[in-house]
C-alpha cells in the first residue's frame, strides 16, 4: 500500500461531507421516502425521473440529454424526453409489445437508444443493450438466451443477424433507411414515433419487474445475463449523489457505451433520477475529441476509465493546455485500478484529482468509492458508501481482520444488487455465502477502512508456505520503473521443489523506450531490489498491448491461456 495521502478535494461542500455521521444514521428507508412510491406496492423508474422533472416547472426545460457527435449536437429537455419516451412507448405498443417482453438494442451510441430505453422502462419491457462492435457469434448467443420480441438496430448492422434467429424475431426495427431487404420482418421506423401520441402514463410495476439485462464475463464460459429491476432506483440515486457528487446544475459525462452497465446506469437513469444533464458522445475516442467534448459542453462531472486517462496521458501534456477545462469540478473513474501516476498526471494536467470507484455489473451501483470529502490514498478503491457493508472473507466465508488478503464481499440486500442471472438460478446462488454477496475480487482493507483491489480470485500467487498475494502489488512496483507503462503478472505454476509460484511478467513500454535485452535485465533487477525475497519473477517479456476489456480491465486469464497454448479469445470483444 502506498503511504502517500492526497487531501480531500471538497471536504465542506460535497453532498456527503461527513462520511462517519452519514454511515452511523443511514437507512435505505430515508432514500426511499424521496420517491412517490414510498409505502405503496407499485413503482416505475420513469415516474421518478423523466416524468417527475417534466412536471416541475423549474426543471421541465432543463436539459436531460445532450448528444454530441461530429455531425451536430442535439439537446433534449426533460419535457421533451418525457414526450419522446411516450411516443416510442406508443410505437412499441402498436408493434405488439407489452409488459414482460424483451427488446435487444444493437446500436452505436445515438439518441434513439435512450428513447427506446426510457420507453421500454415506461411500459415494463426489459431492454438489453449490446455493443455494436459485437461479432456474429456474440450476438447469436444473446439472441438465443433472451429470445427478444424485437431487435432495434440500423441497416449497417443487420447482416450480423443470422437468418435462423432473424426468423424467431417479431420485428427487426431499423432506426433509419435504406431498408436492406435481407429479412422479411424488417421495418424502418424512422419518423414513425413522431406520428404517435405523446401521452403514455408510466405503467405501475412491482419493484422486482426487470428493467434491463446486461451480459458480462463471456471469455471463459457463456456470458451471464445480469438482470436488474426498477427497485434499483434508491441505490442509483444515492450513489450518483454521493460518489459522483451531482448537483442541480451538473453536466455529467459518462463516456461509456450503454452495453456496459456504467453507460446504462450513470449515462441515463442515475442522472435522470437526480434531475441533471447527461451528456453522451457519439464519436470514437481521440484525445483531441475528448478534450473538445469536455470544453464545448462545459462538462462539470466526468465519469471515465483509467484506460481513457492513460490514452490522454500518452497523447502528451501540451494538448490539454489548448482547451478550457475550467468547468470540470469532479472526476471519477471505474473499470480498473487507478495507478498513482495517472492520479498525479491528472492533477497536473487536468487540474482535477481522479476519484476511483468500484462496482460490478452484478452490484448494479457504485458500492465503494473515494468520495470528494475524503483524502485519497493512491491505489485505494475508497470506502463503502452508506448502506453498503463490505468485508474481506476467508475461504470459509468468515470476515478477516484488517490487512488480510481475501475475497471482497458485500452484505447482501442493498437496492442495486442483481435480481437474477437470466435462466441460471444455480449460477446466481453461487454469489451468496453466509449472508454475504461474494464478488470474486481479491482485496485488502487497511486499518482505516480503505479497500485495495488485488485482482480476481483466480489471479492469486503463492509467495511462501502459507502466504498468498495478489498480482497487483508486483505490477505496481514494475510500473514504478521509468520505462514501464503497464504490467501484468501471472503464475505459471509452482517452482520445482519450492512452495512459491513461478511468476511471469508482461510489460508494455513508454513511447520513448525500445525493447532490448539490457532493458529487460534492468527492469528485472529493479523489481528484485524492490520486491520481497520470497517472490520470484523468473520471466519478463515485452508486449505491445495487454489484453483488456472494453473498459480497460486487465484480462490476466487471457495471458494464462496464451501461456498454455490455448485460444484466449479476442480481448477487444470481451465485456466485464
Amino acid at each position: 500500500m502506498i503511504k502517500a495521502r492526497i487531501p480531500a478535494q471538497n471536504p465542506q461542500n460535497s453532498n456527503l461531507a461527513d462520511y462517519k455521521a452519514a454511515r452511523a444514521k443511514f437507512s435505505w428507508q430515508n432514500i426511499e421516502q424521496e420517491f412517490s412510491w414510498y409505502g405503496k406496492q407499485h413503482m416505475n423508474i420513469i415516474t421518478e425521473s423523466l416524468d417527475r422533472w417534466a412536471a416541475d416547472p423549474q426543471r421541465a426545460d432543463h436539459p436531460a440529454l445532450i448528444f454530441d457527435a461530429h455531425n451536430g449536437r442535439r439537446t433534449f429537455s426533460y419535457s421533451q424526453m418525457q414526450r419522446y419516451s411516450a411516443k416510442w412507448a406508443n410505437l412499441f405498443t402498436s408493434l405488439g409489445f407489452s409488459k414482460g417482453d424483451r427488446l435487444l438494442l444493437f446500436l452505436p451510441p445515438c439518441p434513439e437508444i435512450y428513447f427506446a430505453m426510457a420507453a421500454a422502462a415506461r411500459m415494463g419491457v426489459m431492454f438489453c443493450p449490446v455493443f455494436s462492435s459485437s461479432n456474429f457469434y456474440e450476438l447469436e448467443i444473446r439472441l438465443e438466451n433472451i429470445s427478444p420480441k424485437a431487435i432495434l438496430t440500423n441497416p449497417d448492422l443487420v447482416e450480423k443477424i443470422s437468418s435462423d434467429f432473424a426468423a424467431c424475431l417479431d420485428h427487426i426495427l431499423l432506426i433509419s433507411g435504406p431498408q436492406p431487404n435481407i429479412f422479411k420482418n424488417e421495418t424502418v421506423i424512422q419518423g414513425l414515433a413522431e406520428q404517435m401520441k405523446d401521452d403514455f402514463p408510466a405503467l405501475p410495476l412491482s419493484g422486482d419487474t426487470p428493467l434491463y439485462l446486461i451480459y458480462t464475463s463471456g471469455s471463459t464460459r457463456p456470458p451471464k445475463g445480469i438482470v436488474h429491476t426498477h427497485h434499483d432506483m434508491p441505490g442509483m440515486l444515492a450513489s450518483a449523489r454521493w460518489a459522483l457528487d451531482l448537483k442541480p446544475d451538473s453536466v455529467l459525462w459518462t463516456d461509456a457505451d450503454p452495453a456496459w452497465v456504467t453507460g446504462t446506469v450513470y449515462g441515463a437513469f442515475a442522472p435522470w433520477l437526480c434531475g441533471v444533464t447527461s451528456l453522451i458522445a457519439g464519436d470514437h475516442f481521440s484525445a483531441a475529441n475528448w478534450y473538445r467534448v469536455l470544453e464545448t459542453n462545459r462538462v462539470t462531472h466526468w465519469y471515465t476509465t483509467p484506460r481513457v486517462l492513460r490514452d490522454l496521458m500518452n497523447a502528451g501534456n501540451d494538448l490539454p493546455t489548448r482547451y478550457d477545462l475550467s468547468t470540470l469540478t469532479h472526476l471519477c473513474t471505474v473499470g480498473a485500478p487507478l495507478m498513482p501516476e495517472m492520479i498525479y498526471w491528472s492533477r497536473d494536467n487536468l487540474k482535477r484529482t481522479p476519484h476511483d470507484t468500484w462496482w460490478m455489473t452484478e452490484t448494479g451501483i457504485i458500492c465503494i468509492a473515494n468520495l470528494p470529502s475524503m483524502e485519497i490514498r493512491p491505489g485505494s478503491m475508497g470506502k463503502p458508501l452508506p448502506g453498503i457493508e463490505a468485508a474481506i472473507l476467508d475461504d470459509n466465508g468468515e470476515p478477516l481482520p484488517a490487512l488480510s488478503l481475501g475475497e471482497l464481499a458485500l452484505k447482501a440486500g442493498w437496492p442495486g444488487q442483481m435480481s437474477e442471472i437470466w435462466k441460471e438460478p444455480e449460477r446466481f446462488q453461487r454469489y451468496f455465502k453466509n449472508g454475504w454477496f461474494v464478488t470474486g475480487d481479491i482485496a485488502v482493507e487497511d486499518e482505516d477502512g480503505h479497500f485495495y483491489h488485488q485482482g480476481r480470485n483466480d489471479d492469486l500467487l503463492k509467495a511462501g508456505d502459507d502466504r498468498v498475494i495478489g498480482p497487483f502489488e508486483i505490477e505496481q512496483i514494475l510500473c514504478m520503473h521509468p520505462a514501464v507503462a503497464e504490467a501484468a503478472v501471472i503464475s505459471k505454476g509452482r517452482e520445482p521443489g519450492q512452495g512459491v509460484s513461478y511468476l511471469k511478467a508482461y510489460v508494455t513500454l513508454k513511447k520513448q523506450y525500445t525493447p532490448s535485452t539490457r532493458l529487460n535485465y534492468e527492469i528485472r533487477a529493479f523489481l528484485k531490489g524492490n520486491l520481497s525475497s520470497d517472490l520470484l519473477v523468473r520471466e519478463l517479456v515485452f508486449i505491445d498491448e495487454l489484453p483488456k476489456t472494453r473498459s480497460g480491465k486487465l484480462l490476466r486469464r487471457v495471458l494464462r491461456a496464451w501461456e498454455l497454448g490455448l485460444p484466449g479469445g479476442d480481448p477487444s470483444h470481451m465485456q466485464e
